[in-house]
C-alpha cells in the first residue's frame, strides 16, 4: 500500500497508577503521501490543502509551522540527525481539519527510502498549551511490529511526570495500522495508550459518510482532553505544575531490541490493542 488513504478506527488510553482511568473513542485519520497533497486535493472536491474546506489540511499546524512546504522541513530534521531517505516518500498519519478546526495529540510521520523501506519515525506532539515537541527515531531492519523507545522530553498532561519513558510498537499502515504506546516510570508501566484503524480508500463518498459517522470529531477530541482531565481531578490525581519547554525541537530515540517487553497489540484484522 504505497498511496494516501482513510483509516477508520478508535484511540484508547488506560492508566493504570496511582488511580485507574480509561477511555475509548470511535476516530478517523488520513494517512498522507506529501507527494501526492496537490493530487488529493484536486481528486477529492471536499478536501483541500492549505486553503478552508470541510476537510483541509495546512502545512503551517507541523513542522516549523510556518506554512513552508513540509516534506522539505521533515527531510531537514533527518539529515541533521544523519538519516539521508534519498527523496523517498514520507507519509503523515494525522486527522484532517474538519470545517476549519483541527487538534492531533499525535501525529506520525512514516519516513521511507527511495527503495520504500521504512528509514524513520518521527513522532510529533502537541499539547494543550500550544506547544509542539517531536520524538525522531531511525528504524534499523525489517521486524514488524516495528518497537521503538525514547525518554520523555516533553510536557503533555499535567497529570503526568516527565520523568518516563516511552515505548512505542508499530504496525506501519498497511491494510490496517497500530500505534501503541507504553509510559512508564522506574516503578513500572503508568499509562497504555493506542490508536488503531482499517484501511479505506479516500473519496468524496468515503469523506461524506465519516463526516456523518464521527461528527466534528476533531472538535470533540478537544473536549474530551478537558473531560477526561475533569474526571481525573475528581479521582484526585495529582498536578503536575508545567516544567517548561524542552531544549530543542526534537528527542531521538531509539530501537528497541526484539526481544524487549514491549506494549501488546491485538491482530491487525481486529485493529485493537488487548491491554487497553
Amino acid at each position: 500500500m504505497v498511496c494516501s488513504a482513510l483509516y477508520v478506527g478508535r484511540v484508547m488510553h488506560r492508566r493504570v497508577r496511582p488511580r485507574a482511568h480509561s477511555l475509548a473513542y470511535r476516530v478517523f485519520w488520513m494517512l498522507l503521501d506529501l507527494d501526492d497533497l496537490d493530487g488529493l486535493a484536486t481528486t477529492n472536491r471536499l478536501f483541500s490543502v492549505n486553503r478552508a474546506n470541510v476537510f483541509s489540511f495546512f502545512e503551517r499546524d507541523y513542522g516549523e509551522r510556518g506554512g513552508a512546504p513540509l516534506k522539505p522541513q521533515i527531510e531537514a530534521r533527518l539529515a541533521k540527525a544523519g538519516i539521508d531517505t534519498g527523496g523517498g516518500p514520507i507519509r503523515l498519519l494525522t486527522m484532517p481539519r474538519i470545517l476549519g478546526y483541527a487538534f492531533n495529540p499525535l501525529s506520525v510521520f512514516f519516513c521511507h527510502r527511495a527503495d520504500g523501506r521504512l528509514a524513520a519515525m518521527l513522532y510529533e506532539v502537541h499539547n494543550t498549551f500550544g506547544e509542539m515537541h517531536t520524538y525522531l527515531i531511525a528504524v534499523d531492519g525489517d521486524e514488524r511490529p516495528l518497537v521503538q523507545e525514547s525518554d520523555k522530553a516533553f510536557h503533555v498532561s499535567p497529570f503526568m511526570d516527565m520523568g518516563l519513558s516511552y515505548r512505542f510498537k508499530v504496525t506501519p499502515p498497511d491494510d490496517a495500522m497500530a500505534v501503541a504506546i507504553e509510559a512508564s516510570d522506574p516503578e513500572g508501566p503508568v499509562l497504555f495508550a493506542s490508536m488503531s484503524g482499517r484501511r479505506e480508500a479516500i473519496g468524496d463518498g468515503a469523506l461524506a459518510r465519516l463526516l456523518f459517522t464521527h461528527p466534528l470529531l476533531t472538535l470533540k477530541v478537544t473536549a474530551a482532553i478537558h473531560w477526561h482531565a475533569a474526571l481525573l481531578v475528581l479521582k484526585r490525581i495529582r498536578l503536575r505544575r508545567h516544567p517548561g519547554g524542552p531544549n530543542g525541537r526534537t528527542t531521538v530515540g531509539r530501537q528497541a531490541k526484539a526481544d524487549q517487553a514491549a506494549p501488546d497489540q491485538a491482530a491487525p484484522d481486529q485493529a485493537v490493542l488487548s491491554r487497553t
